[in-house]
């Protein structure tokens, strides 16, 4: 008896410890506070508070955006950027940027606040602002580029005065609850922290201003935040196989089969006649009528193969009448990217989050000349050629080798086909004729060759 009831505690304690396991996981699966991606795993959108300078009820102060993300811009409409006020605070005036809402400042009688929400949502000023209103990278309409590709691009900043606030360091309060939209959802945003103060360069670079105090916020990406659904997919093909193998199908799901438009519908040619308007920042995607029904098409082509070196063609297509592609990006796993010779037409930067691996690297277009994906039709595609030297100890066509491990576009990734169905190498590829066999040939057809001539 007491055996059995050792072994009922064991088997309790077991469950127990099964149920605890299985809740913790699903906490870590849930949870937006963290967002791991793996080949970047630093990147992340980072928001500097910087008080520059102490007012009568509040201080002023320099918010700067930073996108980290070495392959994920965020473009038109560009970011959001909101928090929820620890007390009573109000935004005096800001410059560079604006907040969507006033909210109720009825109470005040001479000077009106730019903004008195709880909660305010500031987002980047238009580009041909008025001067009076700029500020230090400001005015690009919310679009960052990112890390990767232009460094430059990828900082927005602001300055804001705050009221009824603490007017030291040990009276202020930090904003809490903050929430980045870059332009949908998909980011999660950590609480603010403390760090040491800021040094921050003079216009003319030659003096530095020491921030009063200074706390950051850390905002990371997550694709499943941002959609149930992928909006890209590849297909694929090669110089040896007349099969095309295309994207799966229902790739970015099916629920907007009600809505996409065929090539020769009125609704395009409405759209074409009566484009949105300004206001309609945001327009509703509309999307090619497709089998797979996603936004973008990437599609990698196994063109050459010579004999120490391999081509591919790759072409990015865009199914969406709405929506243009400011600085795109594309990221391949590969392999044989560690021995890139050239790149036609695109710009190219390896991505090594960990040096000792070389298998990936960005693609985007060339300023002035490609690095705009136009809206689908005639003109809503760009392509390039890659060219890759060899590693005879592992280059292979067989098993689908040459095709690549994944693919993202926009930071987004894309879906790939199931491998049984890649382009297959011929029966008669699998092994190629030796020497022997050539001289064999070659000796038969010379004795048919004489056998005829004799004859006749």
């Amino acid at each position: 008896m007491e055996c059995d009831s050792g072994k009922q505690q064991q088997k309790d304690t077991f469950g127990c410890f099964k149920l605890v396991a299985l809740i913790a996981l699903c906490f870590v699966l849930i949870s937006p506070a963290e967002s791991f991606d793996a080949l970047d795993p630093t990147g992340n959108v980072t928001i500097r508070w910087d008080i520059m300078s102490w007012t009568s009820d509040g201080y002023l102060a320099t918010v700067t955006l930073f996108n980290f993300q070495l392959y994920r811009n965020i473009m038109n409409p560009g970011w959001t950027l909101g928090w929820t006020w620890a007390k009573k605070e109000i935004i005096w005036a800001v410059m560079g940027a604006q907040a969507t809402e006033q909210g109720d400042c009825a109470k005040f009688k001479l000077k009106i606040p730019h903004s008195c929400k709880r909660n305010p949502q500031v987002v980047d000023l238009l580009p041909g602002a008025p001067f009076n209103m700029q500020f230090t990278n400001c005015c690009r309409g919310g679009v960052l580029t990112s890390w990767g590709q232009n460094p430059s691009g990828a900082v927005s900043s602001f300055q804001i005065g705050v009221g009824l606030s603490g007017t030291s360091n040990k009276t202020v309060k930090l904003p809490k609850n903050f929430k980045l939209l870059g332009p949908g959802p998909g980011y999660s945003c950590g609480p603010a922290k403390v760090v040491p103060s800021t040094a921050i360069l003079t216009d003319d670079r030659r003096r530095k201003m020491q921030a009063l105090m200074s706390w950051n916020v850390t905002c990371t990406y997550s694709q499943f935040l941002a959609s149930k659904n992928p909006s890209c997919c590849v297909s694929l093909s090669s110089f040896y196989s007349d099969k095309i193998t295309g994207c799966p199908p229902c790739a970015c799901g099916c629920q907007n089969n009600d809505t996409c438009v065929t090539r020769d519908s009125k609704i395009l040619k409405e759209n074409v006649t009566s484009p949105h308007r300004k206001s309609d920042i945001t327009p509703k995607p509309l999307l090619q009528c497709t089998h797979h029904l996603c936004h973008v098409r990437v599609h990698w082509h196994l063109k050459d193969n010579y004999q120490d070196y391999w081509r591919v063609k790759i072409a990015i297509i865009n199914f969406n009448y709405r929506l243009n592609f400011t600085d795109w990006s594309l990221v391949v796993q590969h392999p044989n990217l560690n021995n890139v010779t050239q790149v036609y037409s695109f710009e190219y930067m390896p991505l090594l989050p960990y040096e000792s691996i070389n298998d990936t690297g960005m693609f985007y277009g060339l300023k002035y000349y490609n690095d705009l994906l136009m809206e689908a039709g005639p003109k809503g595609n760009v392509q390039s050629e890659v060219l890759m030297k060899k590693d005879k100890n592992t280059f292979t066509l067989k098993q689908g080798w040459a095709f690549p491990r994944r693919v993202y576009f926009n930071g987004d990734e894309c879906m790939l086909p199931p491998p049984d169905s890649y382009p297959m190498l011929p029966n008669s590829a699998q092994k190629p004729p030796t020497t022997i066999t050539l001289m064999a040939a070659y000796v038969v057809f010379t004795l048919f060759c004489h056998l005829v001539v004799t004859l006749f």
